[in-house]
C-alpha cells in the first residue's frame, strides 16, 4: 500500500503550500465538509481538475465562520474563491423535515454538528467579501445550484432571492460543474472580468440589462412570484422544462433596480472518456491527516469501498432534484475506469473483499434512456418511465451485468452488493431476466431495499413514481427469481409519508398494506420540501407546475404526524393520533378486534370484561389470532417483523441491508 506525504494532499494552511514551493494561490476553494480527497465530494474533484490544468489550488475546509481570520490562511488568491456548502444542502445537514436538529453531520470529523453555518454558501461568501471587496467569488455544489433563481424555502417559508444575490457573488457554477469551472478559470487566467463571464454553460451571472443575453426567456420577476403562487408555479415549469443543455435557452429573473439573475443553459454531459479522466485524477481517496485523531469522517465510511459508476437519471420521480442538479441524461464510466479503481481498493488493508456499491443515482442506468437525447435532448413534455415505459425507450441491463460479472472475478473480492438501488419498474419493462436473475443470486444480501414509496395511484402520479401494478408485478418476478436460485431473500420498501396529493384516505391506504405485510417500519420518511423539485412547487403553491392541476397538500404538523402515525399504528404511543386519523377518513371500521382492525376500542373496565367481549376474544382464539395469522403467512415460523418484510407474505430475520431509494 502506498505511502501518502502530507504534499499529496492539496495544501489546507500557508505551510502545507509553502512544502509545495507556492507563495501564491490561483484558486482558493471553500467547503462546508471536512477535506476528504476522494472523487465522492465535490471539493477533491473540482479542486484535482483545476490542479491536473496547472492551476495552484488550496482548500479552507469548514472555516470558524464567526472569525474573519479563518477565510485569511491563504491570503487573496491570484485569480478567485470557490465557496460550496459541501455535499449536502446545509439546511439539509441540520435540521430533519420537522425543523429539529440533526445529531450528527457525517462530513464533519467524527460526525461533529456546528462546524458549519446554515444557509453556509451565504455566510461564507459573505465573510469573503468583508475582506476581498473586488476577488472574483464563484459559487458552487448542491446548495447553490438548487437555489440559483427565486425558489422557495421551507425552513423560512417563503420564497427567497437567487442566492447569487444573498451572497454577494459573482457567479454560480450550477449542476455537474466540470466544464464550467475550468471555462471559468481559463476566462479569468485570460484576463476576463468577472462581470463580463456571461457565456459559459452551467453558470448564473448577474447583469443589470439584457443586452448580452441571447434569446432569452424572460421570467416573471421576483417580486411576482413572491406574490402569487400560480405565477411561481408558472415559473418553476419553465425552469423545469430548460434543464437540458440541447435544448434549453437562457432563463432571465427581473429583481427591480437590482437588475436581473440570468441562467445560462446547462453544461453539457461529460462523454465516457471524460467521465474517466476525473476519476484517474491522483486523489489520495483517504481523509487529510489533521482529521485522524479527531474519529475521521463518517460519509467516506460509507462510500469507501464503493463505486461511482454513473451520473444523472431519467427516472424523474418528483420529489428529487437530480432533473435540477445531474440532469436526465446518463453520462458512465467505462468498465476499464471502474475496475481500475476496484483493483487499488482490494489492496487497502480494510478491505474485506466486499464492494458495497456500484451505482450512482440509479445504480442499474448503464446508458441514455434513447439514443435522440444525445443529440437533441430530453423530451420537454413527457418522461422516460412514467407513467408508463415509453416506446423509445432503451431497456438495456446487458452492459450492467456485464460490469458486475467482471467485479465479481476481481481476486480478492467476495461479493459485490447493490446498495444504491434499482429501478423496480426499470427491472419489469426488461424483457431479458437476466439482470435480476444475477441480481438475485449474487448481489443481495438477504434484503433488497426497494422504493414503491406508496400504494396509492393518486399519490403515485404526483410522486411520478409508476402505479402500485408495477410494484407488485417486480415482487412477483423477484420471488419466482429467488425461488429458482434456492434462496430465501426479502424486498423491503421504502414509503413516504405527507407527500402533496396523499389524504388521510391515502394514508389510510398505505397503513392497511403495511398491515398486509406485517411489519411495522421503525422510521418513516416524511416528505421533505427542498428547493427545486416538482413536489416541492407543489407543496408550497398547491399546484402541479406541469398540468395547473390544484393538489392537496399536507402541510399542518399536526396532520403530518397523523399520516405518520398510522405507518406505525402498533407503537402504543400513536393510538391517539391514529384514532384521529382513522376518524378524519372515516374508517372508524379498522377500530375493533377483527384481523383487519388496526387498533382496538378503548377498554374502559378492563377488569370487567364482559361476556360479549369474552365471547369476541374467544371467537378471535379459534385460529384466527394475530399471532397464527402471522405464522402461516410466514410458513409457520415466528419472524422479527419489526424492520423487514417478504415480498408478499412477510419477514425474515434481520440481515444487513442493502440497496437504495429508487
Amino acid at each position: 500500500m502506498k505511502e501518502y506525504k502530507l504534499t499529496d494532499w492539496l495544501p489546507t494552511t500557508k505551510k502545507e503550500a509553502e512544502l509545495r514551493g507556492w507563495n501564491e494561490l490561483d484558486v482558493i476553494i471553500f467547503s462546508g465538509d471536512a477535506y476528504v480527497d476522494h472523487p465522492s465530494f465535490g471539493t477533491a474533484i473540482i479542486s484535482r481538475l483545476l490542479e491536473s490544468r496547472g492551476y495552484k489550488v488550496g482548500i479552507i475546509s469548514q472555516p470558524d465562520w464567526r472569525k474573519k481570520e479563518s477565510i485569511q490562511v491563504f491570503g487573496e488568491p491570484r485569480l478567485g474563491f470557490l465557496v460550496s456548502a459541501g455535499n449536502m444542502d446545509s439546511m439539509v445537514n441540520h435540521y430533519t423535515v420537522s425543523k429539529k436538529h440533526r445529531q450528527k453531520d457525517s462530513y464533519s470529523p467524527g460526525g461533529k454538528m456546528g462546524l458549519r453555518p446554515d444557509r453556509a454558501v451565504i455566510v461564507y461568501s459573505n465573510l469573503i467579501r468583508q475582506t476581498y471587496k473586488k476577488t472574483p467569488i464563484i459559487l458552487g455544489g448542491i446548495e447553490a445550484s438548487l437555489r440559483r433563481l427565486a425558489h422557495y424555502d421551507y425552513w423560512e417559508n417563503k420564497v427567497k432571492h437567487s442566492v447569487l444575490l444573498d451572497s454577494g457573488a459573482d457567479l454560480i457554477s450550477y449542476g455537474m460543474g466540470e466544464h464550467s469551472i475550468v471555462e471559468i478559470a481559463d476566462s479569468l487566467e485570460s484576463g476576463i472580468p468577472v462581470e463580463e463571464i456571461t457565456y459559459i454553460p452551467g453558470t448564473v451571472f448577474k447583469c443589470k440589462d439584457l443586452d448580452r443575453v441571447y434569446e432569452p426567456i424572460l421570467l416573471p420577476s421576483f417580486d411576482e412570484v413572491k406574490e402569487d403562487k400560480k405565477t411561481y408555479a408558472e415559473s418553476f415549469a419553465v425552469q423545469y422544462e430548460n434543464t437540458d443543455p440541447f435544448t434549453a435557452r437562457p432563463l432571465a429573473e427581473f429583481y427591480g433596480s437590482r437588475g436581473y439573475i440570468v441562467q445560462n443553459p446547462p453544461a453539457k454531459p461529460l462523454t465516457q472518456t471524460e467521465m474517466d479522466d476525473v476519476y484517474a485524477l491522483p486523489y489520495t481517496e483517504r481523509i487529510h491527516p489533521m482529521y485522524e485523531k479527531l474519529g475521521g469522517i463518517p460519509a467516506l465510511e460509507e462510500i469507501k469501498f464503493s463505486l461511482t459508476s454513473n451520473r444523472g437519471c431519467f427516472g424523474g420521480c418528483n420529489f428529487c432534484a437530480l432533473t435540477f442538479h445531474q440532469g436526465r441524461i446518463l453520462q458512465t464510466r467505462s468498465h476499464e475506469s471502474l475496475i481500475r479503481e476496484a483493483e487499488r481498493m482490494t489492496k487497502d488493508p480494510e478491505f474485506k473483499g466486499y464492494i458495497h456499491d456500484v451505482g450512482g443515482p440509479t445504480a442499474d442506468f448503464r446508458q441514455t434512456s434513447c439514443q435522440k437525447q444525445l443529440t437533441k435532448g430530453v423530451c420537454k413534455n413527457k418522461q422516460c418511465l412514467f407513467p408508463e415505459p415509453c416506446k423509445n425507450l432503451t431497456v438495456d441491463h446487458s452492459d450492467y451485468v456485464s460490469l458486475l460479472r467482471k467485479l465479481r472475478k476481481l481476486s480478492g473480492v467476495k461479493k459485490v452488493f447493490i446498495r444504491s438501488g434499482v429501478r423496480f419498474d426499470y427491472v419489469v419493462a426488461d424483457r431479458d431476466k437476466t439482470f435480476l436473475r444475477e441480481l438475485v443470486e449474487h448481489h443481495v444480501s438477504g434484503q433488497l431495499r426497494v422504493a414503491p414509496e406508496h400504494v396509492s395511484d393518486q399519490v403515485l402520479k404526483y410522486m411520478g413514481k409508476p402505479s402500485h401494478s408495477v410494484y407488485e408485478k417486480f415482487l412477483h418476478e423477484y420471488d419466482a427469481a429467488n425461488k429458482k436460485t434456492g434462496k430465501q431473500q426479502y424486498a423491503v420498501p421504502y414509503f413516504m409519508s405527507s407527500h402533496p396529493g396523499c389524504t388521510m384516505k391515502e394514508a389510510v391506504k398505505l397503513a392497511e398494506y403495511v398491515r398486509d405485510l406485517g411489519f411495522t417500519p421503525e422510521q418513516v420518511q416524511d416528505f421533505y420540501p427542498t428547493p427545486s423539485t416538482l413536489s416541492t412547487c407543489m407543496y408550497y403553491t398547491g399546484i402541479h407546475p406541469l398540468t395547473g392541476e390544484k393538489v392537496y397538500v399536507p402541510r399542518n404538523p399536526h396532520e403530518k404526524a397523523i399520516q405518520r402515525a398510522l405507518m406505525q399504528y402498533k407503537n402504543p404511543a400513536n393510538r391517539e393520533l391514529v384514532l384521529e386519523g382513522l376518524k378524519m377518513a372515516g374508517r372508524m371500521d379498522l377500530v375493533g378486534y377483527g384481523p383487519k382492525c388496526l387498533i382496538r376500542p378503548i377498554r374502559e373496565h378492563s377488569k370487567n370484561i364482559s361476556s360479549e367481549s369474552r365471547s369476541d376474544k374467544n371467537r378471535r382464539s379459534s385460529g384466527k389470532t394475530k399471532t397464527a395469522d402471522r405464522k402461516n403467512r410466514i410458513g409457520g415460523k415466528q419472524a422479527n417483523v419489526r424492520t423487514q418484510t417478504n415480498t408478499r407474505k412477510n419477514t425474515a430475520e434481520k440481515k444487513k441491508t442493502r440497496g437504495g431509494r429508487r
